[in-house]
């Protein structure tokens, strides 16, 4: 007997009935096969156009590794087990045979990332139709280092050629070409004199949650290429950098910078991403933040919008910025009668930090902060730069559009200042960096990592 029934036929779950032509099953289908084909051509015209690096960076693998590819087990669609290939090795260009996947059908140039087969688990809720790609806006950000807090399942138009797309590929290039990847991630380096932390965003706010929890006054402060201009310059700012409990990167030029050390900066931890993750953190940790800085009326603002956000956060209480050294001992009493666990200080660079590290023993708040112009940005004052500009790297050419004669020295003179104390400083560092030290190898001689080789 067959499936039939009254009003027809049932359709079995999982059956191969093709689509009548002109329905919009067999439109779909041509479109995704069309859109694979042109993802196929791109990889060809990829590969081809790379060839000649793709060569040298091949030698430079076997050379180097004594392998030329990297083999990286993960799952295409359906979660089918799929190889992605890299040239081995940390050196630029170890991505060129990705272009090798997209040519045999396994990738597309847009879509999410394909799943390595451990974290599927948990993970049923990716569309088993969706093929993997090369490149996403989550990807995007990854690289760029401001990943955190974006869904990585949000919805993906996989057609290379509408212009949101082609538009992804083109900030996907600057974001290469400005980015390191693959570089060692140090927990701690030094750039221009002054040691840096290098952790995730996720790392800094569970450890920002514990010093507001602990008793004593934790330091946590930022630093862009301007702060580290003026640490040189100001002895007084520097040492407060030297004994702040945290410092972390902020910024592309850092990023560009560590690039020249043979490093790289896990990701991009700056207060203006962080003030509503921290605020985030606070609301379900029952924690009290408090706000000193900016103009009289801003750091209300700047709280009333992230209680707007967060309806159970906390605000201890805020305070204008514009106060003289006779008033500091009752804006302190203030502060601490508030019984804010966090406080966050908006002076600007180095005002803020100096005054933070004068009264740190008079402060009651766990964790304390500087966070420079942040409250302008949530209150509605000064509008932050679109997301796609952030991605780029290029926060710091909208903050000079809209505020050019108060900024264009930080960036116009600043920005090449530091990159060229920058590579000077790492320049350096090679120059005085031991030599390994050669000791037998299995033939009687070799470096370290070199044993056996003539």
């Amino acid at each position: 007997m067959g499936d039939s029934g009254i009003g027809g036929s049932k359709e079995r779950p999982g059956s191969d009935r093709r689509a009548a032509p002109g329905s919009s099953s067999a439109l779909d289908c041509g479109e995704v096969g069309v859109g694979r084909a042109v993802d196929r051509l791109a990889g060809v015209v990829a590969l081809a156009v790379a060839a000649p690096l793709a060569i040298a960076r091949a030698a430079m693998a076997e050379r180097e590794t004594g392998r030329v590819f990297d083999e990286h087990r993960r799952l295409g669609r359906a979660e089918r087990p799929i190889v992605i290939r890299s040239f081995a090795g940390t050196a630029r260009g170890r991505r060129i045979p990705y272009a090798l996947s997209l040519i045999v059908g396994d990738l597309r140039v847009i879509g999410p990332r394909p799943l390595h087969p451990a974290d599927v688990i948990g993970r049923r809720d990716r569309d088993p139709a969706v093929e993997p790609g090369l490149l996403s806006p989550q990807r995007l950000r990854a690289r760029t280092g401001i990943a955190y807090g974006v869904a990585e399942d949000e919805p993906i138009d996989q057609a290379l050629f509408r212009p949101r797309n082609l538009a992804l590929v083109a900030r996907y290039v600057v974001a290469e070409l400005l980015g390191g990847g693959g570089r060692p991630t140090p927990e701690r380096f030094d750039l221009l004199g002054v040691e840096l932390d290098n952790s995730t965003m996720d790392e800094t706010l569970h450890w920002a949650v514990q010093q507001a929890q602990a008793a004593r006054t934790a330091v946590l402060t930022f630093v862009n290429p301007d702060c580290l201009n003026q640490a040189i310059d100001n002895a007084a700012y520097r040492d407060v950098l030297s004994h702040a409990d945290r410092v972390m990167p902020d910024g592309i030029g850092i990023k560009v910078a560590t690039g020249f050390q043979g490093i790289d900066v896990r990701e991009n931890v700056n207060g203006t991403d962080m003030f509503p993750l921290l605020c985030e953190q606070a609301a379900e940790n029952d924690l009290s933040l408090f706000l000193l800085g900016a103009r009289d009326g801003v750091a209300s603002a700047a709280a009333s919008e992230m209680q707007r956000r967060y309806p159970t956060l906390r605000i201890a209480g805020t305070h204008h910025g514009y106060f003289g050294p006779t008033d500091e001992a009752e804006v302190i009493d203030r502060i601490n009668a508030s019984g804010a666990d966090i406080l966050l200080v908006a002076f600007g660079v180095p005002l803020q930090e100096i005054w933070l590290d004068r009264h740190r023993d008079a402060l009651r708040a766990g964790l304390v902060l500087g966070v420079g112009g942040l409250f302008d940005f949530y209150s509605g004052r000064i509008p932050r730069a679109p997301r796609w500009v952030r991605e780029v790297g290029m926060e710091w050419a909208w903050r000079l559009a809209q505020e050019p004669r108060r900024m264009w020295r930080r960036y116009v003179i600043g920005n090449p200042l530091f990159l060229s104390r920058a590579w000077r400083d790492a320049r350096n560092k090679r120059a005085t960096r031991p030599t390994r030290p050669e000791r037998p190898g299995l033939l009687g001689y070799g470096y370290y990592g070199d044993e056996g080789r003539p």
